[in-house]
């Protein structure tokens, strides 16, 4: 009786032993499987979010190449709803009337003192997207070899962007996406529009000074560089220097050096166009940073309970016009280079230029604009809202400006070279600004 109670004690506590182990193993496997499915929701999550970003990135860019198809369709010959004539009228409404109504209207109503010294680094970071642009232009340049009338096409291309039309579509559509990265849709929308406005003046500034002149010199042919030297000497009526002259010249060399640099002085003041410069958006800028900035005019004019609110309210209903009549706009001009891009070795161009400006200016100069701003960042230089840091960004990534078609036009050099660029980087533009505007999202938000 003894061996059996001893053996069925024996066998108790094996059986004891085994189901401890087992619920202990049961468990450990229940945890193991708790956080793998944790790290399988995180990273379910994380997927989520850039589907999620990659959409609200994706859904500006879908919105651009709609209303550009209606302006590309309207600009067809069996309807010539917009043709040259047409799009040419367009362009100075929004020259002299959307855009400055636009800039106006949101600059005024976003720019405070605390904002602008917020701001203080945007009109530094648009000037970098220039001169890095350029550096890449004239590398594009060096290993191409494009005609010489062409050089300052490319420069200016790699240069100048787009920080008008693009910013002004694609901020607006990722402010008012339900459950953005930038917060509340509303204030996204008052901001981001107010940072818009300003990149959007200081890029206007910088193109009809810098790059304007930059064009102006290096689309010239050697025959119309030598008249317009000697039409400026004769416009500056400098007096002959006289054989007695010369020999204190060769003797002292201080009479000549003056003159030198006087001509110098009256050359360029006559190069630069000053009227360029202070285009309607660039006025209405600096009138609507003084409104912004000056309390009493402010509390007069912007503001719910302003008495003279009703100017602010107009000025916003003329500026809405600007963003469709750009892209109709745009959307007209991409038929030309379409028309011209069969012909690609007779207009001058080569397709490795237009690759070397697609490389520099959708790979490249976004990859310089993320070590920059967030090297900026890294030094308390940039603050740490990521609306902010999104459009710094944002302006090494967009397409060329779409003025300098206007300024080929005036310069009578490169115009149908310079469609057919236009036509390959906004076909590409679809892809750029979906991919890095994602990328830019992630990276701040």
């Amino acid at each position: 009786m003894i061996r059996w109670l001893f053996l069925f004690f024996i066998w108790n506590k094996t059986v004891l032993t085994l189901i401890s182990r087992s619920v202990s193993l049961t468990h450990r496997h229940t945890s193991y499987k708790k956080i793998l499915a944790l790290e399988d929701y995180k990273k379910l999550e994380v997927e989520m979010k850039l589907l999620e970003l990659f959409i609200a990135s994706s859904k500006p860019v879908v919105e651009t190449l709609l209303i550009t198809s209606v302006g590309f369709y309207l600009a067809l010959d069996r309807v010539n709803l917009l043709g040259p004539d047409a799009r040419k009228h367009l362009n100075n409404i929004v020259f002299y009337v959307f855009s400055p109504s636009l800039i106006g209207s949101r600059l005024a109503d976003s720019v405070t003192y605390e904002s602008l010294v917020k701001m203080w680094f945007m009109p530094v970071n648009v000037l970098l997207t220039f001169i890095i642009g350029s550096l890449l232009g004239w590398i594009v340049i060096v290993i191409t070899k494009p005609p010489s009338h062409l050089r300052g096409l490319i420069i200016c291309c790699c240069a100048s962007g787009n920080l008008g039309t693009m910013p002004l579509i694609i901020i607006p559509a990722i402010c008012k996406e339900k459950g953005g990265p930038f917060g509340d849709p509303e204030s996204c929308e008052k901001y981001g529009m107010g940072y818009v406005t300003l990149s959007m003046t200081m890029g206007t500034v910088y193109s009809w000074t810098y790059i304007y002149n930059l064009m102006r010199v290096l689309s010239n042919s050697p025959v119309e560089t030598l008249h317009s030297v000697e039409s400026n000497y004769n416009s500056c009526k400098v007096p002959l220097i006289s054989s007695k002259e010369e020999e204190e010249e060769d003797n002292h060399n201080k009479v000549g050096r003056w003159e030198k640099l006087k001509r110098r002085v009256v050359s360029l003041s006559e190069k630069v166009d000053l009227a360029s410069i202070f285009a309607p958006a660039t006025i209405a800028a600096i009138i609507a940073l003084l409104i912004g900035l000056i309390t009493p005019l402010r509390n007069l004019l912007i503001g719910t309970v302003a008495p003279l609110r009703v100017i602010q309210d107009s000025l916003t209903l003329l500026g809405d016009g600007a963003i469709p009549a750009m892209t109709l706009i745009m959307g007209g001009n991409l038929l030309k280079g379409l028309t011209m891009s069969s012909g690609i070795t007779s207009s001058g161009i080569t397709k490795s230029s237009i690759i070397g400006v697609l490389v520099a200016r959708y790979i490249l100069l976004p990859i310089s604009g993320v070590l920059i701003v967030r090297g900026a960042y890294k030094l308390d230089l940039v603050t740490s809202e990521p609306l902010y840091q999104f459009v710094l960004l944002l302006q090494y990534a967009v397409p060329p400006a779409m003025n300098l078609g206007t300024m080929t036009q005036l310069f009578g050099s490169g115009e149908s070279e310079c469609s057919v660029i236009m036509l390959w980087t906004y076909s590409l533009a679809s892809i750029s600004l979906t991919l890095w505007p994602t990328f830019f999202m992630w990276l701040v938000a």
